[in-house]
């Protein structure tokens, strides 16, 4: 029997419930413009998965899903509007926003498109101008 990790979060007002299971892939702050204004905040905290590590549980039929552009799916729930998550087809991964997933310990390991940040954070993490590059990005670090 295997001791696997699952995490359950929900939408602002829990008519669309999700759980992952194992652990992510990776954790971190992205800066880029496009999440911020998506999360309505100076940096989005982010949880990667497996697309087959995510399961909807309930209120999949709530579930509204825009693309911006072809490198990523945001999905939220059309009752309350909370974000749920988005998916990365380019990267085989989805982010499940870390703010709902309440039992999951975020430990960060990384900023993306610090570039564009509005917000400086010295927290001695690695500052990205994209994305590491086993995840397609250039993996180009920038000095904090």
């Amino acid at each position: 029997m295997t001791n696997t990790a699952v995490y359950n979060g929900q939408c602002f007002c829990g008519a669309v419930s999700l759980t992952v299971t194992g652990e992510p892939q990776a954790m971190g702050y992205c800066h880029c413009q496009s999440c911020r204004h998506w999360s309505a905040g100076p940096v989005n905290a982010f949880t990667l998965w497996k697309p087959d590590a995510v399961q909807i549980n309930k209120g999949s039929e709530h579930l509204t899903r825009y693309n911006q552009t072809p490198q990523s799916t945001r999905s939220w729930c059309s009752l309350c509007g909370g974000h749920v998550l988005t998916e990365h087809p380019e990267m085989g991964l989805t982010d499940v926003y870390a703010a709902i997933l309440p039992d999951l310990l975020f430990q960060p390991s990384v900023h993306v498109h610090y570039q564009e940040t509005v917000l400086r954070m010295d927290d001695g993490l690695p500052k990205m101008r994209d994305v590491p590059s086993e995840m397609g990005g250039s993996g180009e670090l920038l000095s904090s």
